[in-house]
């Protein structure tokens, strides 16, 4: 296909850009060299119509009187809800001082998402106990049935075929036990070689002890699994001596050693400030021994929320079953920090006789190496899926607005695009991360551009119409590296997209408007080092994705590794409030949420931009349209449905 020509007959006033960035001629409109239209049948072109109707509706979502009702019961207090509850922080109080925005139904109408998983209304947060059984996918999560904030926390329930249309189920459990009173707090799901399913999950008793407990369902010939019992005996585990009673969480799927007993990992912290994972030993699933020392700890790294711990091939394209043990096998060991709000992974080695983990590279160990998710993320969690020899991640991604607009607009928290996880033997060093390949279910009109030159310091709008639901296929070629460069100054992602050097910031500028005024930069930066070599970081800039002041923006990124034959890539998916990027294959993943005031509905635009001084870049692209995945409520009603719910 032909190179788009540059044009210098367009430009913008430097002043509405705020930013070196913008100081160059703006090129003019690339046009798609070829559209692919998605050939369909005439009702998924009718669905696709309605959905592109109520997702450009600005009519305000109905009211919620559960959350309304709890507004003049919010703190406005400096520490975080939940930490005096004995959970990680759960709410913002650094906006406490921002001055509220005047948001209107329809802005908020927008930024409720279409294709990402969350309830019909009120508070959620971690993912819990995920599991695939007789045809559907579970998911449950922490969830509060009265308010948009955190609180009364319960089990949501939810199933799907296929990972993306999701149905909401009843309540799956309730605080109703003196061991969970306090609040049913994460899980995980083991399925038995018999066919059996264990829960083990985190109550907070009437003491505001934490302890761990024990669910099944009642009626394993359910596909739904939508009754569930909680074992007479709870609590089954309790802190030991010597841990904090309010520093006690999260169990692990269990997996099966080599002399026939069940292992589960809990994450606690010593001395307030050394992370650590607990190993307990059953064969019951009801009556558990602590094994001496840890799975591992790391000094500063403090409590250590939501632990996982999986295996991974080294040389393979499938998952893993969390017992699988022997050779050409690695162990990922995640936590999530409760000190810093992030999820952090390593990978390295188990041993299955002394119950220890060790890193690989300790400099990258858990809590000070690698991110799961370098954005807005947090208490992820993995499962295995027995159906398609595969690993899936789930991810809370929570808001970064206040309370009082969570409240008002009746809902808050999403969790992310399940992905796949395997082990990146390209590196040895990372895990990659992508999307499951369920979500491109979802694509509706594809656009495509290529080798659009994008000179230094220029923005290229990119007309493809609306741009508030993508996936965004990019692939972006350096033209000319400049030799004998001295050492760049910006460090990592700098401060923002605003920040030049010698070869970047490059990318992607996201829900932005036509002038520029709010946009969300995805991008790479490449950076001259001391030694004369290239590191490069993939980035995400929110910090202009609003007008609102009473929002977090915030620069985040980390550093990707290019190997020699590779271009820069990245993929992004758009929806709403939400952008999830995806740089060199899920090497580094980032999250962002973003709450524009102007860049919503059909003002969404989607640029290229390149912010480098020294030189001009090739980008290629290819850009989906997405529908929505019509999450509602499970048919219990409708014949079919339950003709389907027989048959698996």
């Amino acid at each position: 296909m032909p190179k788009m020509e540059a044009s210098s007959s367009t430009s913008h006033d430097p002043a509405l850009f705020h930013a070196p960035l913008l100081y160059h001629p703006r090129r003019r409109s690339s046009r798609p060299l070829k559209g692919f239209a998605v050939i369909i049948g005439s009702v998924v072109f009718l669905l696709s119509l309605v959905t592109l109707i109520v997702n450009q509706s600005p009519e305000p979502l109905a009211s919620n009187p559960s959350s309304v009702t709890e507004a003049g019961s919010y703190s406005m207090a400096a520490q975080p809800r939940g930490i005096a509850e004995g959970v990680s922080a759960k709410s913002n109080p650094s906006l406490f001082d921002k001055v509220g925005f005047n948001w209107t139904n329809a802005m908020f109408y927008w930024q409720r998402t279409a294709y990402h998983f969350q309830p019909q209304k009120n508070w959620m947060n971690d993912p819990d106990g995920p599991l695939y059984y007789k045809g559907w996918y579970h998911l449950f999560y922490q969830y509060n049935p009265d308010s948009a904030i955190w609180g009364n926390i319960t089990w949501g329930h939810a199933v799907s075929t296929d990972l993306i249309h999701w149905f909401y189920l009843p309540l799956a459990m309730v605080p109703d036990q003196w061991y969970d009173i306090n609040g049913c707090w994460t899980g995980s799901a083991t399925l038995l070689p018999d066919g059996r399913i264990v829960m083990l999950y985190t109550g907070s008793t009437n003491d505001s002890v934490q302890v761990q407990n024990l669910a099944y369902p009642a009626n394993l010939s359910d596909p739904l699994l939508l009754q569930w019992l909680k074992y007479p005996g709870n609590p089954v585990v309790v802190p030991p001596t010597g841990i904090e009673d309010e520093e006690f969480r999260d169990p692990t799927t269990a997996w099966l050693g080599p002399d026939g007993s069940w292992r589960i990992a809990v994450g606690t912290r010593f001395n307030t400030t050394i992370g650590t994972a607990l190993v307990f030993q059953t064969t019951n699933f009801s009556d558990y021994e602590l094994l001496d020392g840890v799975l591992h700890a790391v000094p500063g790294t403090g409590m250590w929320e939501c632990v996982d711990f999986y295996p991974v091939a080294i040389n393979g394209s499938v998952g893993l079953d969390t017992t699988a043990l022997g050779p050409g096998i690695k162990h990922v060991l995640k936590a999530s920090l409760d000190d810093t709000k992030v999820d952090h992974y390593a990978i390295g080695t188990y041993d299955m006789i002394t119950d220890k983990w060790t890193p690989d590279n300790p400099e990258e160990d858990v809590g000070i190496g690698l991110k799961v998710d370098y954005g807005r993320y947090y208490a992820s969690k993995t499962f295995f899926d027995q159906s398609k020899q595969r690993r899936i991640l789930y991810g809370w991604v929570n808001e970064t607005d206040s309370e009082a607009d969570d409240l008002e607009k009746g809902w808050a928290s999403i969790q992310t695009i399940p992905r796949s996880v395997l082990y990146d033997n390209k590196t040895g060093t990372h895990l990659l991360q992508w999307p499951v390949e369920e979500v491109e279910s979802l694509r509706l009109n594809a656009t495509m551009f290529k080798d659009v030159v994008v000179e230094a310091g220029s923005v290229v709008p990119l007309d493809i119409g609306t741009a508030t639901q993508l996936d965004i296929l990019a692939e972006f070629e350096i033209e000319t590296l400049v030799l004998n460069s001295t050492e760049d100054e910006v460090s990592d992602c700098g401060d923002g997209a605003v920040d030049r050097s010698t070869y970047g910031p490059f990318g992607v500028l996201v829900i932005a408007d036509d002038s520029l005024s709010e946009l969300t930069p995805i991008y790479f930066r490449p950076l001259n080092t001391s030694d004369g070599s290239l590191e490069t970081y993939f980035c995400a800039d929110e910090t202009r994705s609003s007008k609102a002041p009473d929002v977090t923006k915030r620069v985040y990124g980390g550093k990707i590794p290019v190997l020699d034959d590779e271009n820069y890539n990245m993929r992004v998916l758009v929806d709403h409030s939400v952008v999830e990027s995806f740089g060199g294959g899920g090497r580094t993943v980032i999250t962002s949420r973003v709450y524009p005031t102007e860049a919503i509905y059909g003002a969404a635009r989607l640029f290229l931009f390149n912010n480098a001084s020294g030189v001009n870049v090739k980008a290629t692209l290819k850009i989906w349209e997405m529908n929505s995945a019509f999450i509602r409520p499970f048919p219990f009603e409708e014949t079919l449905f339950q003709e389907m719910v027989a048959s698996t």
